[in-house]
């Protein structure tokens, strides 16, 4: 098994074999989440006029996703998980755009499985490539607005190749260190209306879903994701 880490949409477009498509902070944390709540069904794609164009087709759904952080006018929820937590969405469609996350998802164009990314689900994850042991793992951070490489996405990569490898993962005390780096937004008072310090603190639960989400494309080029206990 060639495990290599990527980064951006560049690295998705160029992930073969399987894909995992890492947004801890927050876009696959909130699914994560949204999918143990009991969503119905959660559908992510690219683009927010894509997003209202789907709720037209799900009456019902609940539009959940960010621009520049903050949650899209016009949507039910942003992209954060202490919003799902305290959302209704059990039996609910999600339908789910980000700026970096579901970028990645779409254009993982050449890779044969796509799966998400996060801490939350991290264990399962390993569990997942294992079972299905791929020639070629491309984990794929996708980094801070799909621009800048994120301490969160390449420290969540390098757990799951350590947990593969059989070396040393990253320690908890190394995720929770994201506290002073990547992950010091949180606690900042004038982004607690759309990032609150919850948001941390559920991103970086790792291991707490027993469950991968697997990426399938739709006919209309947009992504359904498949909660699969593993």
């Amino acid at each position: 098994m060639k495990i290599e880490i990527s980064e951006f949409v560049e690295g998705a477009g160029r992930a073969e074999g399987l894909a995992v498509i890492i947004d801890v902070f927050r876009a696959f944390s909130v699914e994560c989440y949204a999918a143990d709540a009991g969503a119905s069904q959660i559908i992510a794609t690219s683009a927010v006029e894509e997003a209202f164009r789907l709720r037209e087709r799900y009456p019902g759904a609940l539009l959940v996703g960010e621009r520049e952080e903050k949650k899209v006018p016009g949507f039910d929820f942003g992209n954060s998980p202490t919003e799902i937590l305290k959302g209704n969405i059990e039996g609910r469609t999600i339908i789910h755009t980000t700026t970096a996350g579901t970028q990645g998802l779409i254009n993982a164009v050449k890779a044969e499985h796509v799966i998400t990314g996060s801490f939350v689900n991290a264990a399962a994850i390993v569990r997942y490539i294992k079972h299905i042991n791929p020639d070629k793992v491309f984990l794929v951070a996708m980094g801070y607005r799909a621009e800048e490489s994120a301490e969160e996405d390449l420290l969540c990569a390098r757990l799951i190749a350590s947990r593969l490898e059989g070396t040393t993962p990253a320690s908890s005390r190394e995720i929770m260190d994201l506290r002073n780096t990547s992950g010091k937004r949180f606690f900042n008072r004038q982004n607690i209306d759309f990032s609150p310090p919850t948001d941390f603190f559920l991103c970086t639960m790792t291991d707490r879903f027993d469950f991968i989400l697997k990426a399938v494309k739709r006919t209309d080029g947009n992504m359904t994701m498949i909660k699969t206990e593993i």
